[in-house]
């Protein structure tokens, strides 16, 4: 299955380093299994979504190993793909940016016909050939429909997705240069969160991680002073404080990294799609690995 993965330490700007290449299970790591795609998406100083991303694991891929060494924000948006819709090119690969907003997601939508006569206008948004684009430009349509709230965009597009159109999952993350959104919907794949401290859980001057293995260390001076919310499709370390989010629950972080998690859709997809109805591919992509 595709990887997700959000950081925010707003409002300070930060290094993902560890994260993304040395953590135990890190992206980097990740993608190993996940062969279709890497992207990173960042914001600069002044606020400009800064998106790299090719059809390439990232283990493979030397500008994502230099941005992940390089790269400074706020928040940070990573996914790695495995192809479910959509052939292997960058218009298909996440993250996707609309309206300065950046968003990734892991599942599989059906019935795309009936999702894009739903966009209207906002089918101008979609580039590419992926159900996640799609439902991205959804969420768009509705974040605008609801004067900008977008938590109130993101719930509006996963209740309309699950009363009329065939799901298996929509688990997403959304970032904006001071906030981040993530959404688990159904029980099809997990979401993690981690509320990290300054120095992380044993308050490391210089925040030193270790495998459970023993070996795998990485610092990160700048996240040794300041604490930080991420957010990953799995356990990314040893940290005991991982917690999974609940089905149907929407999890917001504000610009001081205060954490809001509600139930928006307390009951299962009208049409949940089996592994069996995906196809022998689709199913393949969706399978954790």
């Amino acid at each position: 299955m595709c990887r997700l993965f959000g950081l925010s330490a707003a409002p300070r700007r930060v290094r993902a380093t560890f994260w993304l290449l040395d953590a135990t299970d890190s992206l980097a790591q990740q993608s190993r299994r996940e062969p279709d795609g890497t992207g990173l998406g960042v914001f600069a100083a002044g606020g400009k979504p800064v998106v790299d991303k090719q059809p390439l694991p990232a283990c493979q891929d030397p500008a994502f190993v230099l941005d992940a060494k390089e790269r400074a924000s706020t928040t940070f948006l990573a996914h790695i793909r495995y192809a479910s819709t959509g052939g292997l090119d960058p218009r298909n690969t996440h993250p996707f940016e609309q309206h300065g907003r950046l968003f990734a997601h892991n599942g599989v939508l059906g019935d795309l016909p009936r999702l894009e006569a739903q966009l209207g206008d906002h089918r101008d948004l979609v580039a590419g050939d992926t159900d996640s684009e799609r439902f991205f430009a959804l969420i768009t349509k509705q974040i605008d429909a609801h004067g900008g709230d977008v938590g109130a965009g993101i719930t509006a597009a996963a209740r309309w997705l699950a009363e009329n159109l065939p799901v298996y999952a929509i688990n997403l993350i959304l970032t904006t240069p001071t906030e981040l959104w993530a959404l688990r919907y159904p029980d099809t794949h997990d979401l993690f969160l981690l509320r990290r401290a300054p120095g992380g859980p044993h308050g490391d001057r210089r925040l030193e991680h270790a495998s459970t293995a023993g070996h795998g260390h990485a610092r990160s001076d700048a996240l040794s002073e300041h604490p930080a919310v991420v957010v990953a499709s799995e356990r990314m370390d040893d940290d005991p404080g991982w917690q999974p989010l609940r089905p149907g629950e929407l999890l917001h972080v504000d610009d001081q990294l205060v954490c809001v998690r509600r139930i928006v859709i307390d009951h299962p997809p009208r049409h949940l799609l089996s592994p069996r109805e995906l196809g022998a591919g689709t199913a393949t992509s969706q399978a954790a690995t």
